[in-house]
């Protein structure tokens, strides 16, 4: 038998720590290989770490609510010598494999998940690590972080009792503790520390009153009403969407696009795509090939914002926006969309799309979109106004397929018909896409749908 440590994965380019959320095993339980061991939440993502071994879970070296940085020893498995001599090193980091199906989200990063726009304070507002009055506390350089953006000094952040090891405060702490403060639920009442040293002082220092919290009252309600207690991801969303409210003047630009040729084709090679590939022929692919084109053609639409400079971005990477189960919202990126054809569009979507209502997308999923696609026509909405995914400057809504009348241009004249048609909806960031890009835009998406050739083979 020999001992392997399990080690804090790499869950994405820029997460470098995690907090353990729940341990699924317990010293002494035995693990199959990829079998999943404990929960790990990021920035971006809320992830399964799954064995690299089969064996015993022998120790548990980090508890619940932990802050570790990647690469550390977190448990350790006991194997036969012969796995053990298999594997390359003695300590192991398990990838997030995407095509495993053992890392498992339930966040959104980006839901329309996005980044927030770290906020300018002093440096001497919190230092990058430091420890609190109450007892020498420590705080991760992710709660430092978050404090730093969210403008709390380190004074403030004393006062947030904490649910981690040793009272530590975690990133749900603090997060909660926003919430409360937005809500006015709590009210920081302090007095000054009177603190008078030298190198020789030896006097005792004044007491330090403890801040007082006072709770605001409960809102009454009447009637018969239920009172439901928002989760995580749904708390990450709501202030994400406000965040991206606040900070792009949103406006919403209508185009109505003849989808016919589209419907006509789509039924004569979905069968023969399903027997081939295995996976649905949907709309989604055909409808993000035409966004692709249009940013081709007007590219300071793949754009983000960044103070005073506009940042265009070269690769072309399309969020689809995923509806889960329980009624979240995600949204998972098609990276270098443009370099894809039809086929391998439908793939990604369909992959993405399962991965993420099984709750199996990795953080690296989330991250690196320039442009966002939501189609609330699955729904059946006619149209919608998104709200843009930070730090992303636009985003295409994409209503249902509808059958009406409509006038068609003939050689012979107009005549009426019934054709099968759709709303875009264009929302974008006010300062730095006007209305004419806007407008243009997504009349360009609009005009390559309609000119779809009814006569493509989708197989060469």
């Amino acid at each position: 038998m020999a001992l392997v440590e399990l080690v804090m994965p790499k869950m994405g380019e820029s997460v470098m720590e995690g907090t353990i959320l729940n341990w699924l095993k317990k010293p002494g339980d035995r693990i199959q290989q990829d079998e999943s061991v404990l929960e790990v939440a990021t920035d971006k993502v809320d992830t399964e770490v799954p064995s690299p071994f089969n064996g015993i879970l022998k120790e548990i070296k980090a508890n619940q609510g932990d802050v570790v940085q990647v690469g550390t020893a977190i448990a350790l498995i006991e194997t036969d010598v012969n796995q053990a001599a298999n594997s390359e090193p003695a300590t192991t980091a398990p990838a997030a494999n995407t095509n495993s199906g053992t890392a498992t989200t339930q966040t959104v990063q980006q839901t329309a998940v996005a980044e927030k726009i770290p906020v300018s304070t002093p440096q001497t507002h919190i230092p990058a690590h430091t420890a609190g009055a109450k007892g020498g506390r420590f705080y991760s350089p992710l709660v430092l972080n978050i404090a730093r953006q969210e403008n709390i000094s380190l004074a403030e952040v004393e006062t947030i009792a904490g649910t981690g090891k040793d009272g530590r405060v975690t990133k749900n702490d603090l997060f909660d503790y926003l919430q409360a403060k937005k809500e006015g639920k709590v009210t920081a009442v302090t007095q000054e520390t009177v603190v008078n040293e030298t190198p020789q002082a030896t006097e005792q220092k004044a007491p330090v009153a403890e801040p007082v919290y006072v709770n605001k009252p409960a809102s009454s309600q009447s009637g018969n009403v239920e009172i439901i207690q928002m989760d995580r991801m749904r708390k990450m969303i709501a202030d994400r969407m406000v965040e991206s409210k606040r900070i792009s003047p949103h406006v919403t630009s209508f185009v109505e696009a003849d989808v016919t040729n589209i419907v006509y084709w789509r039924n004569r090679w979905k069968n023969d795509f399903m027997e081939r590939e295995n996976v649905a022929l949907t709309f989604t692919p055909i409808f993000i090939e035409a966004v692709v084109k249009a940013i081709k053609d007007y590219p300071m639409v793949n754009i983000s914002i960044e103070d005073d400079k506009i940042i265009v971005k070269k690769d072309i990477n399309i969020g689809i926006a995923v509806a889960l189960p329980n009624g979240n919202l995600i949204v998972p990126v098609i990276k270098n969309a443009d370099q894809l054809n039809i086929v391998g569009l439908t793939k990604k979507v369909n992959d993405l799309a399962k991965r993420a209502r099984q709750n199996k997308l990795t953080a690296d999923d989330l991250s690196g979109g320039t442009y966002t696609v939501s189609n609330v026509g699955s729904f059946g909405n006619l149209m919608g106004t998104p709200i843009i995914v930070q730090p992303q400057a636009a985003i295409l809504a994409l209503g249902a397929v509808v059958k009406k009348p409509a006038v068609i241009e003939t050689p012979q004249g107009d005549t009426l018909g019934i054709r099968h048609m759709m709303f875009l909806s264009h929302s974008y960031d006010h300062r730095a896409i006007d209305g004419s890009l806007g407008g243009m835009f997504v009349r360009r998406v609009a005009d390559f749908l309609e000119n779809f050739d009814v006569n493509r083979k989708i197989f060469v």
